[in-house]
């Protein structure tokens, strides 16, 4: 009786020797393991001298990139600050600079004086000011005795009464002038002083009367047809020069109190980076409608706005 065969044997018997072995049935952890390519790879031998070309490739090449920054920064200038002019100078102190101070002897007829104060606090004006002082001394002086002729005595009481009253008149003046100056105030009183100055030098109610107008295209052809346009009432307050003024002010002013006591203040930061983009957008505007004329020459000079305040991408 011939063996009995399995059906494994069978089937092999009939194929021919399996392929497969029978390791390979096996699971993995059973298996020999294959070579890790780790071990496969040769590690290659130290070699100090291109370590120390390595290292000296990679020192030019930061010394490379740091005198390309320092040489963008120093020709577009800061974003945020520019190049700091007189007129941005005495945003800090709210003091006239000397082109204002002979602009204002020119319309009032004095003498040049750089102490003169040209803004106060609460919303108030040396020349109001000065009206306020004459009023109050008309009301306040005293009456003088009518000294006849040869009376020695009423004669030299008025002199003492006057100059009493002179010198408290003059002790008044002090008092006001110290209470109503800037130097005494809040950043917000400077800032709205800054406000009113930026209007003053860049509202076109001043500065069409010293800049030459921008000149005119072809008119179109229903022009008469057209509304004339009104005149200007008041001051000029929505130019982009005077917006663009403000800005700033409000710029040097905030950057100035992050630098200082607000380093961590992240609201703020992001406020003046707001502020920044928005006057970006203002000066690219200008200088695309005046077309480099003398508006906007007269705006980026007065405040020192150079090339990176508004061209190309502004990162803080």
């Amino acid at each position: 009786m011939p063996p009995r065969l399995s059906l494994l044997s069978f089937i092999g018997a009939s194929k021919g020797p399996s392929r497969c072995s029978h390791s390979s049935f096996l699971p993995r952890s059973f298996s020999s393991s294959p070579i890790s390519q780790a071990a496969k790879k040769k590690r290659k031998p130290f070699d100090p001298y291109a370590a120390a070309q390595s290292r000296a490739r990679k020192a030019a090449n930061l010394a490379r990139q740091q005198e390309l920054f320092q040489q963008r920064a120093s020709t577009l200038g800061d974003p945020v600050k520019g190049a700091e002019t007189a007129f941005v100078r005495s945003f800090d102190a709210v003091k006239p600079t000397p082109q204002e101070v002979e602009q204002t002897a020119e319309k009032t007829g004095e003498v040049p004086n750089a102490d003169r104060q040209l803004y106060l606090n609460h919303y108030l004006t040396p020349d109001v000011l000065k009206a306020a002082f004459s009023r109050s001394r008309r009301l306040s002086a005293p009456t003088l005795i009518d000294a006849r002729d040869g009376d020695v005595e009423a004669a030299e009481l008025n002199r003492d009464m006057e100059a009493h009253f002179n010198k408290v008149d003059a002790i008044a003046v002090e008092a006001m002038s110290r209470i109503l100056s800037l130097q005494a105030g809040s950043s917000k009183d400077r800032l709205r002083a800054n406000m009113q100055r930026c209007i003053d030098k860049f509202g076109r109610h001043n500065t069409d009367q010293t800049l030459p107008p921008r000149p005119k295209g072809r008119p179109p052809p229903n022009a008469e047809d057209q509304p004339k346009k009104l005149p200007r009432a008041g001051p000029d307050t929505g130019s982009s020069e005077v917006q663009i003024g403000i800005l700033t002010a409000k710029i040097r002013a905030l950057s100035k109190f992050l630098e200082t006591r607000g380093r961590n203040d992240k609201v703020n930061k992001r406020n003046l980076r707001i502020l920044v983009h928005r006057r970006q957008k203002l000066l690219k505007y200008l200088r695309r409608k005046e077309r480099g004329g003398p508006r906007w020459q007269h705006c980026i000079e007065t405040l020192g706005l150079t090339e990176g305040t508004w061209n190309g991408e502004i990162s803080l």
